[in-house]
């Protein structure tokens, strides 16, 4: 849905690049401050941004895989609901909310220099994504949710793979990094 690995890796470049500025491809900022310039933001962070053809083909192709499979309009309407809407629902929104939710509310404890904030409800279902103001604060962290309490799946993943060889040179975070980049109480 979100096209192209190389198109998605060159968007998430610009959004660090440009954090919440002109530029950024999907900031909640980017019409304003005011309660109908951040509803717009909002809309344009979590789903706007997207290019139209991935949006329609992911959608359009269970469908159709689903029709010709089973030779029927139930297999594609079931395909089109388990692959494409529940899929989407499920997946994607949780991926988008960290484009979106994480830029306008949770507490910000590292100095990023942008809207990035963290979302503890989204924890789990983003596999720690969404402490995203560490994130935004050291881009190149391995690890997002550093503080006690703080679940991040992504980071024991990493730290399988690199200690089963198929990752190197993995930055962690340090307690000195983290107090360097904290923010001033």
């Amino acid at each position: 849905m979100q096209g192209p690995v190389i198109d998605w890796v060159a968007d998430h470049r610009r959004h660090h690049a440009f954090s919440d500025k002109e530029g950024d491809p999907h900031s909640p900022w980017l019409f304003g401050t005011g309660p109908g310039a951040l509803a717009r933001g909002f809309l344009h962070a979590h789903t706007g941004w997207l290019f139209v053809v991935w949006s329609v083909a992911t959608l359009v192709v269970p469908t159709v895989l689903g029709g010709l499979l089973t030779w029927s309009l139930w297999g594609g309407f079931t395909a089109l609901f388990w692959a494409g809407l529940v899929r989407v629902a499920l997946l994607h929104h949780v991926t988008w909310s960290i484009s979106s939710i994480c830029h306008m509310i949770g507490d910000q404890p590292f100095a990023a220099g942008d809207h990035s904030r963290n979302v503890w409800p989204l924890a789990i279902l983003s596999f720690g994504e969404s402490w995203h103001n560490l994130h935004h604060a050291d881009p190149i962290c391995a690890r997002h949710g550093v503080r006690r309490g703080q679940v991040d799946i992504s980071a024991r993943v990493i730290r399988v793979f690199e200690k089963l060889g198929w990752a190197h040179s993995v930055r962690w975070p340090t307690a000195r990094r983290l107090e360097k980049l904290a923010r001033p109480s």
